[in-house]
């Protein structure tokens, strides 16, 4: 492996499976070196493709999403570094898919548990390939001042004290990347801090070994000195050994095996890693130790003697004339997520919406205060739930009761009417549900299903103002308004609408008081001395009745009523209900496969 630098300031990668939390640390860690274009060149999500938007900086960025490796590496030819999110189930087939193209020079693989098979399969085809694998289990790796990969070196206040925005001179590599946060910090304390580190990955079967790297740094000039943590269980350290004695590697090392505390235990211990398992004296902290102290590395007698050993290595550099101090710089301040910032309490934003009737942030959604478990626990019916998110208040059952009457009543009223015109044509012509739906109820207005509001309005405020029925007709008729709720093309004074009959029926038995129905009626009863079609429809029926409703239940105000009727309530609650039957409408002509309709030219009048 060998060679040299894997990173610099310009290096870019392309990252499998999408995080949000590690890409934008990788994104902030550039704005914090300086760097001019961000280290995440594009972003591969399986079956997905377009942009996601992070930060970079103040500015905000769109990132591209590919669905492939291939189409990601075709469209990003300069992006030679792959880090790969995926699980351990097939973190193996994607970083073998990576490594054959012939952009990728570095994978990195952070998944933990991939089958050893799998990874010496990766190992051998990443060596032939002249190409470099970081992990399995593994954290990444970082050169101070230029790249990261991930998580590496954690939140941006570690990477600020462990002065990895700027590079130093200290060359590291770990097998854990738990404990590389935690000697970035200690390297920084006694040295200039570190040029680049690495995590090689805790598994059995590392992609790259701590010799790889050691002889990597060995070629970079600007490492001076280097750094290793090792621990019990296998044998990669004594490839480092060998190096050593062979005088492969001519800088300082200061090395030191962790593990040393498995002799106090009467059996073999596996500690966290897969490969931290000792199984001899070989694999042992201490006869690791002992071989890097006998082939010319500085180890220590302790881990708590690590920083001084280090300390007292870069030193002797320093006065060698080998390492300049670092000139050290004020990194910029990354600026802080909305989110975080309104947590801490450091600035308050306003809110784009203002929601009275639901929540759904607790453990399960609540209409207007009552949770959903209650609803159901408490036999509550589409009535008892129109009432929560309508109006913002348990209605007694008649009142619930009255809203489903309402519903089931105006569900439908057969094919002919408008709506259902409108839906059947839609439907027939091969549209889906909610465009056949929809091209119905725009049908609704005055002239259709729209008069409930209308009637209650003008019905509320003639008898509020204590009009006569023939002062309200005639007043009306001055103005050249129609009265709403009263008319309709095929009933009449002696066949009256059955709907309307069940209604005032309901009403009257339940109600507390019906005083609008009963205006109504007397509306009526005008009416009909004009015409025997001016009969009270089911849209004056409900709206007189609802009005009774708010008004009887005693649970609304009259400026709440008088808001209710302005806003349109009464309406929704027909729209609500002949939905049903414009759906219904629409299976029905899907369910016959009925034929594009074409409207026939005998029932057209063509004229000039």
């Amino acid at each position: 492996m060998a060679t040299g630098q894997l990173f610099s300031r310009t290096t870019q990668a392309l990252f499998y499976n999408y995080k949000q939390l590690p890409i934008q640390r990788m994104l902030d860690f550039d704005f914090l070196c300086g760097r001019e274009t961000p280290s995440v060149a594009g972003i591969i999500n399986p079956g997905a493709e377009g942009f996601q938007k992070l930060f970079f900086g103040q500015e905000e960025i769109a990132i591209p999403v590919h669905s492939t490796i291939e189409a990601a590496c075709t469209a990003h030819p300069t992006a030679d570094v792959f880090i790969n999110f995926a699980s351990f189930r097939s973190a193996a087939a994607s970083s073998m898919a990576a490594l054959k193209q012939p952009t990728i020079r570095v994978v990195a693989i952070i998944a933990e548990g991939v089958p050893m098979s799998d990874t010496k399969q990766l190992i051998a085809y990443a060596r032939s390939n002249k190409k470099v694998v970081i992990g399995p289990a593994t954290v990444g790796g970082i050169q101070a001042g230029a790249f990261k990969i991930g998580d590496t070196a954690g939140t941006i206040d570690n990477i600020v004290q462990c002065k990895l925005y700027r590079p130093g001179s200290v060359g590291f590599v770990s097998k854990s990347g738990g404990m590389s946060n935690e000697m970035y910090n200690t390297i920084a304390r006694v040295t200039g801090g570190i040029y680049e580190g690495i995590a090689i990955g805790g598994d059995v079967f590392p992609g790259s070994t701590l010799s790889d790297h050691i002889l990597r740094f060995n070629n970079i000039p600007q490492v001076k000195m280097m750094v290793v943590l090792g621990e019990l269980g296998g044998r990669d350290e004594y490839s480092l050994v060998e190096a050593l004695k062979q005088g492969k590697v001519n800088k300082p090392v200061v090395a030191w095996v962790c593990g040393t505390c498995a002799r106090l235990f009467k059996s073999e211990v596996q500690f966290g890693h897969a490969g931290a398992k000792s199984g001899g004296e070989m694999e042992s902290a201490q006869g690791k130790n002992q071989a890097l102290r006998d082939a010319g590395a500085v180890v220590p007698t302790s881990y708590e003697a690590f920083e001084a050993v280090i300390k007292e290595t870069f030193d002797k550099l320093v006065e060698q004339g080998k390492i300049t101090p670092v000139k050290e710089v004020m990194p910029p301040q990354i600026p802080e997520d909305l989110n975080s910032a309104i947590k801490s309490g450091k600035v308050r934003a306003p809110t784009h919406i203002i929601s009275t009737i639901s929540d759904d942030r607790g453990e399960e959604p609540c209409y207007a205060g009552v949770p959903m478990s209650s609803i159901v626990e408490r036999g509550y019916g589409v009535g008892d739930v129109i009432s929560l998110l309508w109006f913002k208040r348990s209605l007694p059952r008649y009142c619930t009761h009255f809203i489903e009457i309402c519903i089931m009543l105006c569900a439908d009223h057969g094919p002919c009417v408008s709506g259902a015109h409108n839906t059947i044509v839609t439907a027939r012509a091969g549209k889906d549900l909610v465009s056949s739906l929809v091209s119905g109820l725009l049908t609704i207005g005055p002239r259709f299903g729209g008069a409930i509001d209308d009637a209650a309005r003008y019905f509320k405020d003639a008898y509020d103002r204590g009009l006569t029925p023939y002062e309200f007709v005639e007043g009306m008729k001055k103005k050249g308004i129609r009265v709403p709720g009263i008319g309709h093309r095929i009933k009449r004074g002696d066949n009256r609408d059955k709907r309307v009959e069940l209604l005032q029926r309901f009403a009257r038995t339940h109600f507390p008081s019906v005083k609008y129905m009963e205006y109504a009626i007397q509306v009526e009863t005008y009416t009909l001395s004009k015409a025997n079609n001016l009969v009270l429809n089911v849209d004056g029926a409900i709206g007189s009745l609802f009005l009774d409703l708010l008004a009887g239940s005693g649970m609304f105000s009259k400026q709440e009523i008088d808001e209710i009727v302005e806003i349109g309530y009464l309406n929704g609650l027909f729209v609500l209900a002949r939905s049903i039957g414009l759906i219904g409408h629409t299976f029905d002509q899907k369910r016959l496969k009925q034929p594009l309709y074409r409207h026939p030219w005998e029932d057209v009048l063509y004229t000039k």
